[in-house]
């Protein structure tokens, strides 16, 4: 199906190039045939005159005149004309690129969507089924639960994502705006994913007692998006760091990672909804495009900014910086 939409696509693209150059050669060939017949015209109306005629040069110079008016408005109009057709030529042809490309992230939302629920479906039924039929030793069970809880969790990260990502869209998320604590709200995040994810080394560094106005799940939805993230990107056993601290009129959060990095061009587009890095035929990490967006979006409801820089150590740091 894929390689007939690449096709398909390639043919419109083709006859859409070819429909515009057609109608610039028939612009062209247009502003020709009407400057020859302009010249022609001016030919026949000085044969006409009368050398011996004592008006002879006041009339050559209003037919000369009168050509170069003629030249002037025909360039004037075919270049109007020209400008009018491709500006409207590149518009349609972002437009209809844009399009393309939304419905092709769209498509690939679905597919990941689709995996994402399916997967720890599979693993919650699959764990809770050899607990139902096998005597396991505590270990065992612990592990297995262990393992159950954190395919339950991504459940309900990707169900808020999705929910909340389409009310804020839509415009239809009440955004509550009241004095929280975002120290003890970051630490209950981080922490939580310290229990889930023990193989990995945590670096934390939370500055107490840190206060900001905003929306509890939302805060607490983009520092989970920022972690799941980092997590997802970094090699197990590897140091992920948060930290949290006021300096001068900014409480900064970041969340530092050890994985691949991102290039100086995906920087751009990763806050993009349903964009994921890397090429989506041989891509091999887990996600549907939607936390980092996710993450930008609540950043700006909060009048705060987020950026992207590499991680000294290797990596990526994610940086919020709120008004303090």
């Amino acid at each position: 199906m894929g390689v007939f939409k690449k096709k398909g696509l390639a043919i419109a693209i083709f006859v859409y190039w070819f429909w515009l150059l057609y109608i610039i050669a028939a612009l062209v060939l247009w502003f020709f045939e009407l400057q020859s017949q302009n010249q022609q015209m001016t030919s026949y109306k000085l044969m006409e005159l009368r050398e011996d005629d004592p008006s002879y040069l006041n009339k050559t110079k209003m037919i000369t005149r009168d050509e170069q008016g003629k030249t002037f408005q025909y360039v004037g109009e075919g270049s109007f004309f020209l400008l009018f057709i491709m500006v409207g030529a590149v518009f349609i042809y972002r437009a209809v690129r844009k399009q393309f490309r939304e419905s092709q992230q769209q498509q690939n939302f679905m597919m990941a969507i689709t995996h994402e629920l399916k997967t720890p479906i599979a693993i919650t039924k699959l764990n809770l089924e050899t607990l139902q039929k096998h005597k396991l030793d505590e270990q065992k069970q612990r592990k297995l639960l262990q393992m159950t809880l954190q395919e339950t969790e991504r459940l309900n990260t990707l169900a808020n994502n999705i929910l909340i990502s389409s009310q804020l869209e839509a415009g239809g998320y009440g955004l509550s705006k009241e004095e929280l604590d975002i120290s003890s709200l970051a630490a209950g995040c981080v922490y939580d994913f310290k229990d889930r994810f023990p193989e990995n080394t945590w670096i934390i560094d939370i500055e107490n007692d840190l206060a900001i106005t905003g929306d509890t799940l939302l805060l607490q939805i983009m520092i989970n998006n920022l972690l799941e993230n980092a997590i997802k990107y970094s090699p197990k056993e590897s140091a992920i760091s948060f930290n949290l601290a006021k300096q001068f009129h900014s409480i900064i959060l970041s969340v530092l990672d050890e994985g691949p990095g991102i290039s100086e061009i995906e920087r751009k587009k990763i806050f993009d909804r349903f964009y994921r890095t890397g090429n989506e035929s041989v891509r091999k990490t887990k996600g549907t495009g939607l936390g980092l967006y996710l993450c930008k979006k609540i950043a700006e409801d909060h009048k705060a900014t987020i950026q992207v820089t590499n991680n000294p150590a290797g990596g990526s740091n994610f940086s919020i910086y709120f008004k303090a």
